[in-house]
């Protein structure tokens, strides 16, 4: 008896340790327009040293079928405010550039920024809705946490030592966003069932040029989202 009592519970348990049935959105950003050739940096003597080639600005980084990487994709509306429960994700500097160019935080999740380079960078945080943040890295491998307490698409980061440093961080308060990737393609898992409104915001194209889309899924759903962005007329 004693074993079966114990085996319900060990079942009761497993039971209420299943995840809860979620959407799942899988979607592709493609670019309309050409925009400006990319800007060549001049990296130093330093700098340059790290890499083998050439190096350009990454305002848009296009696909041979213009997929647009570096898109922040969002649930705009209808998420609810949502604790981060995810590690922290990393800002790296590698290699005199932030490394991922877009990267997202849910509100209140510390973030870690890195020097991987055996030399001083310094960590410029823009916000306009956050609190601006300034301080130098000066040693390899030296990590400072830091977190947004206000939702925000997209906060700047800067390096004040290398002037062509730039990285975009999305803030917002749940964990219902992806940042395309080379393939303008995304994933948004672990959507609960609801109407939402869903956002491709690129740096470059900015507010005015994003697109918006209103979605409805059910439990266990798999839908696919496309959105097609615009150069700007005078591409910024």
């Amino acid at each position: 008896m004693k074993s079966y009592i114990t085996g319900l519970t060990l079942a009761a348990l497993a039971a209420s340790l299943q995840v809860a049935p979620a959407a799942e959105l899988t979607g592709k950003v493609t670019l309309k327009g050409t925009p400006k050739p990319e800007i060549p940096i001049e990296l130093g003597d330093i700098c340059g040293k790290l890499h083998n080639g050439p190096v350009t600005t990454r305002h848009y980084v296009v696909g041979p079928n213009h997929e647009l990487a570096n898109v922040f994709v969002y649930i705009k509306e209808g998420a609810k405010k949502t604790p981060p429960t995810a590690e922290a994700p990393v800002l790296d500097q590698k290699d005199c550039l932030y490394q991922p160019y877009v990267m997202g935080v849910v509100t209140g999740q510390k973030f870690k920024i890195r020097n991987s380079d055996p030399f001083m960078h310094n960590v410029h945080g823009t916000p306009k809705n956050n609190k601006e943040f300034n301080f130098a890295q000066a040693v390899k491998g030296q990590e400072n946490e830091r977190a947004f307490e206000n939702p925000e698409v997209l906060v700047r980061m800067m390096c004040n030592v290398h002037g062509w440093m730039f990285a975009y961080i999305g803030v917002v308060d749940h964990p219902y966003f992806a940042v395309t990737d080379k393939d303008g393609s995304f994933k948004i898992p672990n959507l609960p069932a609801g109407t939402y409104t869903i956002e491709a915001f690129h740096q470059k194209i900015g507010p005015t040029g994003a697109k918006t889309q209103k979605i409805t899924v059910g439990d266990s759903d798999k839908k696919t989202v496309d959105f097609e962005l615009e150069v700007p007329p005078v591409a910024k």
